[in-house]
């Protein structure tokens, strides 16, 4: 069950609307199934010609606002609709009477056993959703307290798919990325866009921060690919910045200025606080140079970028390995994190559509719940630094785009073993009972192993012998990985890391079981 927030300032408005024929006459027979008083005494009369007469019912709701102590809110009138999954069986009207019930409780606009609480009514007008509606005024002239009233509505959701035996849902930890509004993706259509611009937004600053090790090259990178990048300058500090918004310069709106989005409305983890405190894992706080640019016409520049990739690979398959062995849950976050800075980069720097999609797929499984970074940690930093190393090395974004998406063998090595680091990410959050995360992780893997399966017709020509060198090659270095997963440096100690003890490092005899 799936619940929507809203706040208006005309409760007659919305009864009308939630009584009126909808906007493709979908209300079928609307009646009120719950209240603050029995659904009997609330339901209002049909006048003569059939039609409700709603005005005494918006009456009765508007009346606690003229009794408030305190001045009345600018927007006193709240409603929230809810919705089982297609796959539910319809609930009765006494079913959805409960599920409102607790959803005013969960939420304290009116707690059971409250004579005080607000006044509400819950309209039915199809076999999957009511509509909640409630006026912010209790009472005895308070206001209720309805902070964080989202989260309290999807606790409710849960409770009640529990009770019934509903579809579950994932719960309000806020690590999916902020939904297009119904007015972005109507206004992208009117456009001609392929996809709403807030998430290409997300695409392009999740691939410029990846590639980035500093602010300043972060919003170089944003100007290059196009973007319009707006700085917001703290009032307390006069010079300091302290966040930025994008915007697509194409994307406007009627007076024809560009759309800005701020990077908390793109993601969560891609407000500037955010990114700084990834960034800090960089030694040295230099922009990434950009001047220089590699071309496949010189065989030098092809033997860096192949060298790049297969130390990609490498760093990869030893990230997957420490997921799998690794216990300690700050090592853990900040992998699952950096996962994401390289494949939005793989994906970046190869134009591949299906890439940019698992990139996509992957990114509610990389996020700490409720937007809290995780640690930054050694590990972390060494899948962070190839990812910089791909963006720089590789063709520029305004390049053809037809060498962007060549694909060679060691490429499709790198994206198999990110494939692998995946779905032990998967297994983590499968772990920690984020049953969305790891099915988001689930769905990327998936994506990724597609890539494998269909991309070697399109990769650059290499003998068979060649092949199998490399191939021969990947498996001792994941073998090397797995033996040997990190370098023991000092940096690891204060992030709680610990070796592997040699039970629970794996035998590479013949026959042996993995673990």
């Amino acid at each position: 069950m799936i619940a929507k927030v809203t706040r208006g300032a005309d409760v007659g408005n919305l009864l009308r609307y939630l009584y009126g024929p909808g906007k493709r006459n979908e209300h079928a027979d609307p009646h009120i199934v719950a209240g603050y008083r029995h659904p009997a005494a609330l339901e209002p009369a049909r006048r003569a010609d059939g039609k409700r007469d709603l005005r005494s019912l918006a009456e009765v709701l508007r009346s606690p606002l003229d009794t408030m102590k305190r001045s009345r809110p600018a927007e006193p009138v709240w409603q929230c609709s809810l919705r089982t999954a297609p796959t539910d069986r319809p609930l009765t009207d006494e079913e959805w009477a409960d599920v409102a019930e607790e959803l005013m409780h969960q939420t304290g606009i009116a707690p059971r056993d409250d004579p005080e609480a607000c006044r509400w009514i819950a309209v039915r007008h199809a076999d999957d959703h009511i509509h909640v509606v409630a006026t912010l005024a209790r009472e005895d002239g308070r206001r209720p307290n309805i902070t964080r009233d989202y989260l309290k509505a999807r606790k409710a959701c849960q409770t009640v798919e529990r009770r019934y035996g509903l579809c579950p849902t994932a719960p309000a930890d806020r690590t999916a990325a902020p939904r297009p509004s119904r007015a972005e993706l109507e206004r992208a259509q009117r456009a001609g866009l392929q996809e709403p611009p807030r998430v290409a937004l997300r695409r392009h600053v999740a691939a410029a921060a990846a590639a980035s090790d500093s602010e300043e090259a972060f919003f170089g990178g944003l100007r290059e690919r196009g973007l319009a990048v707006r700085l917001r300058s703290s009032v307390r500090t006069p010079g300091e910045v302290t966040g930025y918004a994008v915007a697509m310069p194409e994307y406007t709106n009627s007076e024809g200025e560009p759309i800005f989005f701020s990077g908390g409305k793109v993601a969560a983890d891609l407000t500037l606080p955010k990114l700084r405190h990834k960034w800090t894992d960089s030694e040295v706080r230099r922009p990434v140079a950009r001047s220089r640019r590699w071309t496949t016409g010189s065989s030098a520049d092809h033997e860096v970028r192949v060298a790049a990739y297969r130390e990609a690979a490498r760093v990869a398959g030893t990230a997957a390995w420490q997921m799998r062995v690794f216990h300690d849950p700050g090592v853990r976050a900040d992998l699952a994190a950096a996962a994401a800075d390289v494949l939005h980069v793989t994906a970046d720097i190869t134009g591949n559509r299906e890439l940019a999609k698992a990139a996509d797929a992957y990114d509610r499984a990389a996020r700490e719940p409720f937007g809290r970074p995780p640690p930054v940690t050694p590990c972390g930093s060494a899948l962070r630094a190839v990812a910089r190393t791909l963006a720089l090395i590789n063709v520029g974004w305004g390049e053809r785009r037809e060498q962007r998406r060549a694909f060679t063998v060691d490429l499709l090595f790198l994206i198999a073993n990110i494939a692998a680091l995946i779905e032990s990410v998967a297994e983590h959050r499968l772990a920690q009972q984020r049953l969305a995360q790891a099915d988001a992780a689930r769905r990327a893997a998936g994506r990724l192993h597609s890539v494998r399966r269909t991309e070697p017709r399109q990769a650059t020509s290499v003998p068979p012998r060649v092949v199998e060198a490399l191939e021969e090659e990947r498996a001792m270095a994941l073998l090397v990985a797995e033996s040997f997963p990190v370098p023991l440096v000092d940096g690891l100690r204060p992030t709680g890391t610990r070796a592997a003890r040699p039970s629970e490092r794996p035998s590479h005899r013949k026959g042996a079981p993995r673990r």
